[in-house]
C-alpha cells in the first residue's frame, strides 16, 4: 500500500506545482490586457478554473498523501522531514497569496505589476528544488 500512497503523493505534487508555476504566468499575461476587456474576462475564467479544479484539490491531496506517507515511514522524527514541512507550509502560503491575487483580478482590482508576478513566478520553483533535495537526499 505504501507505494500507492507515495505515487499518489508524487502525482498530487506534480499537479499542484503545475498550477503554482502556471497561475503567476497567467497573472503576467492578465496584466498586459485592459481590465474588463474580452481577454481579461477569458483570463479570469482560466485563473478561476486552474485554482479551483486543479490547484486546490491537488494541494489537499498532496498534504493528505504526504502526511500519510510520513506516517507509514515514521518520518515525523526526521530533521529533513521537519524542514520539508516548512517548505510545504511556504508553498501553501504561496498558494493562498495567489488565490487572493486571483480574487483581485476577478474584481478588476489588481494593484501589482507584471514584473511583480514575474518575480513571484520563481518562488515555487525555488521551494520545489529545496523540497526535492530534502526528500531525496535527506541531508539531516
Amino acid at each position: 500500500m505504501y507505494e500507492w500512497i507515495k505515487a499518489l503523493h508524487v502525482i498530487s505534487i506534480i499537479a499542484w506545482m503545475a498550477g503554482l508555476l502556471y497561475l503567476p504566468r497567467l497573472f503576467v499575461y492578465h496584466c498586459q490586457v485592459e481590465a474588463g476587456s474580452e481577454a481579461s474576462e477569458k483570463y479570469k475564467v482560466m485563473e478561476r478554473r486552474l485554482l479551483r479544479i486543479i490547484m486546490n484539490p491537488a494541494m489537499i491531496a498532496a498534504w493528505v498523501f504526504g502526511i500519510w506517507t510520513a506516517a507509514e515511514t515514521a518520518a515525523f522524527s526526521e530533521g529533513w522531514f521537519h524542514a520539508k514541512l516548512v517548505i510545504a507550509a511556504l508553498m501553501t502560503g504561496s498558494h493562498g497569496a495567489m488565490a487572493k491575487w486571483r480574487k483581485d483580478f476577478e474584481v478588476d482590482a489588481n494593484a501589482r505589476s507584471e514584473r511583480f508576478y514575474r518575480i513571484v513566478n520563481e518562488i515555487p520553483t525555488l521551494l520545489m528544488v529545496v523540497a526535492v533535495i530534502l526528500a531525496v537526499v535527506k541531508p539531516f
